[in-house]
């Protein structure tokens, strides 16, 4: 009856009527259905009908299934044409999801996208965005459930690194000291306990990068003075038995005083020289397939040993230096522990190291600050505990399956909700808007358990390194072929959050930075989100908790998606990107000091994690005294968690460095400028920020001169 059919792709190939009769017979076999004479009757009618509407002429195979689709209805066959139904929709999901794999792939091989500032353009690089976008397109049409999965593509929520889905887990405070200590092994044999600050300095960079090799989010180290401080000790011994072996045998007597001041003097050397190697090591040394340098962070500040205090002064007055040629290292993220009675004020042991922080982030951005006096971190504190944080702004403690500690524990996943796009829906009627809202935090409940369910049938084996080398808390307790779960209760869940600032302006029609009744709207929203995290908690006996999201790669998505929908809407999609989390619009004037106010309650619910910034025009190197009240601001504000920001350029030829706003350097006229900037909590160069983080830091307002005095 017909010879020809055309294909989706245009294409006009031969016509097979077997095929409608073997599609009719799977969704009848479906619902419980056997008889392929039916099918073939069937078949005819779908014939009868094309023939009848087309007369002659060839049509699509959307055509044929919709005429199939038309007779199993009319012909009485509901439940077969409902089976038949979804599976061409799960085709057509397929199908879909194969074509713009290829687009995309198509994309990454001329360069790779900008998701990840960190990540570079080479070979390597855009392998392993090939292979994440594989596995993108694989869990979205295979694995995770249709609404969940249609939620993350229409942009109502967004799956975290959802190309390492089923995998592995986010990231993870190594515990530093337990592997020094008692040694590792990598997979290439066993790794002995250091016997110098050098070897442990660099045993140290080798773990973060191990370590990244098997999860997919940063590597942090919570105690990093305490914890290399035995190695500086280690160091001192051996300098001095070398010099009493050399003193020995020249045959002459040692002059202590002189002898103990050259031990000190090489142990100083001894450690500095470890702690620029570890920076070097961290900006330089690749892990996942060399794509990128590990997401390192660190944490220090409050070991008051003089080997700890020493590891803090060395690792500061290194990066202080910088690389080669004098290039702000972007990794690890440093981040220095603030507490009353150690560091914060005048007369406390740690004060030096607390202002040479200061010396030091006037310069290159880092260190960020955690305050540990804070009023939902204090009470770790005070039982002995300190919280640390990871340089994107990660925070982990509470826990209801075990001890509350920092370290072996990390994030397994996390989902973000479109705030804005609630606010845009509900259209002023608060009534509206709360119930979207936790409509849609009960989707992200469901698929932080979906994934989780995914995740704890994973194996210790699957992670040689995280798993094997015993860094989780309490997988020391499994063998090499159990499941995870038991270890990796002690993990969080989040939901995160973007756009709160938007939201507010659809809703009230003013952001929290403009309006009073707009900030308690804000700490209202962000209390419940608290709330029902704290709630899922105790129903499912697992660690959900609020994020405050690091929206990189992010922050122009969900505002192209709500542009699509809903058009421009002034001060909400009229820009490329959302407003980080709870943060006033970086384009607002405000004071530094009323920003940090009106942000600084925010952190007590964002338990996950949170930062909050100001924003300088220049690196504020020659007044120190108006960075420490910036910082004693954020401490008075019950921050958790805070940086400064300004532009950092520099030279790559001669080193010069400042703000340059041609482009080419004064002092040398090259025109190779590397234009450090902030982006989520870590740093990186604006030639790596993507199209929405670009237009972001261009608004950034600068709040220099309205500091008090």
């Amino acid at each position: 009856m017909f010879s020809k059919i055309r294909k989706r792709d245009g294409r006009v190939t031969e016509f097979h009527e077997s095929k409608i009769t073997d599609a009719i017979f799977k969704a009848a076999h479906a619902v419980g259905g056997e008889d392929r004479q039916l099918a073939m009757e069937l078949t005819l009618q779908v014939l009868k009908a094309l023939k009848s509407k087309y007369n002659g002429n060839i049509f699509s195979v959307e055509d044929v299934q919709d005429m199939v689709e038309k007779v199993l209805i009319e012909s009485g066959h509901a439940r077969t044409a409902k089976a038949y139904i979804l599976y061409r929709n799960q085709r057509n999901r397929i199908r879909d999801g194969k074509s713009d794999l290829m687009d995309t792939v198509s994309e990454i091989l001329k360069e790779t996208n900008r998701e990840n500032a960190n990540v570079s353009n080479s070979p390597s690089a855009k392998v392993l965005q090939i292979s994440e976008i594989a596995s993108v397109n694989y869990y979205l049409n295979r694995v995770i459930p249709e609404d969940e999965s249609a939620a993350h593509r229409d942009g109502d929520i967004y799956i975290h690194d959802l190309a390492w889905y089923g995998k592995t887990l986010t990231c993870l405070q190594i515990p530093l000291g337990q592997l020094l200590s008692e040694g590792f092994d990598n997979g290439h044999g066993y790794i002995r306990s250091p016997k110098s600050v050098k070897t442990a300095a660099a045993l140290a960079a080798i773990i973060l990068q191990s370590n990244q090799n098997d999860m997919h989010g940063g590597q942090s180290f919570a105690y990093f003075d305490r914890d290399m401080a035995p190695y500086v000790q280690a160091e001192y011994v051996r300098q001095e038995r070398d010099l009493r072996q050399a003193i020995k045998a020249l045959a002459v007597e040692a002059d202590e005083d002189k002898l103990s001041k050259l031990i000190m003097e090489r142990v100083e050397s001894e450690t500095y020289q470890a702690m620029e190697g570890f920076i070097y090591n961290l900006n330089t040394m690749h892990s996942r397939a060399g794509a990128q340098v590990p997401f390192s962070s660190i944490n220090f500040g409050t070991d008051t040993s003089w080997q700890g205090r020493l590891i803090t002064k060395s690792f500061l007055m290194a990066y202080e230096k910088g690389l080669g040629k004098g290039e702000a290292p972007i990794f690890p993220n440093v981040c220095f522990k603030i507490k009353k009675g150690i560091n914060y004020e005048p007369g406390d042991r740690n004060y030096d190291l607390f202002q040479l922080s200061m010396k030091v982030a006037c310069k290159r951005l880092f260190p960020n600050f955690a305050f540990q006096d804070a009023s939902f971190n204090k009470d770790y504190n005070e039982q002995g505990q300190e919280v640390a944080y990871m340089g994107c702004r990660t925070r982990v403690m509470a826990n209801l399956n075990g001890p509350e500690v920092t370290d072996g524990r990390g994030n397994l996943s996390f989902t973000s909700i479109n705030l804005p796009r609630l606010g845009l829906r509900a259209q002023g009627d608060m009534k509206e808007f709360w119930k979207l809202l936790d409509e849609t935090i009960d989707l992200v409940i469901q698929q932080l358990l979906t994934r989780y369910d995914v995740q704890k049938n994973l194996k210790v084996k699957d992670f040689p390194f995280l798993m094997g080398q015993k860094l989780y808390l309490d997988s020391e307790k499994l063998g090499w072929n159990d499941k995870i779960e038991p270890v990796i209760k002690h993990g969080t869940l989040s939901m995160g959050f973007i756009g709160l600032a938007e939201c507010l302006i659809t809703l009230v029609g003013k952001h929290h930075g403009e309006s009073k009744a707009a900030q308690e709207l804000g700490l209202e929203i962000v209390k419940h989100m608290r709330q029902r995290m704290d709630e899922a908690g105790n129903e499912y006996g697992l660690n959900f908790s609020l994020l405050a999201t690091p929206a990189e790669g992010l922050s122009g998505k969900f505002t192209k998606k709500d542009r699509e929908r809903f058009g421009i809407v002034e001060r909400v999609t009229n820009r490329d990107w959302y407003t980080n989390s709870f943060h006033v619009p970086v384009d607002y004037k405000i004071n530094a000091f009323e920003k940090i106010a009106i942000e600084g309650p925010y952190h007590q619910y964002t338990n996950a994690g949170h930062i909050s910034y100001v924003e300088l025009p220049s690196a504020p190197e020659h007044n120190l005294q108006a960075f420490e009240a910036i910082i004693k601001a954020m401490y008075e504000a019950d921050m958790g968690y805070a940086a400064v920001n300004f532009p950092v350029d520099i030279c790559k030829r001669c080193g010069y460095n400042g703000v340059i706003p041609e482009d080419s350097c004064p002092k040398c006229d090259s025109g190779a400028i590397s234009r450090v900037r902030r982006i989520t909590g870590y740093l990186s160069t604006l030639d790596h920020f993507n199209d929405a983080k670009k237009a972001e830091e261009s608004s950034r307002t600068k709040h220099e001169f309205l500091l008090r005095e």
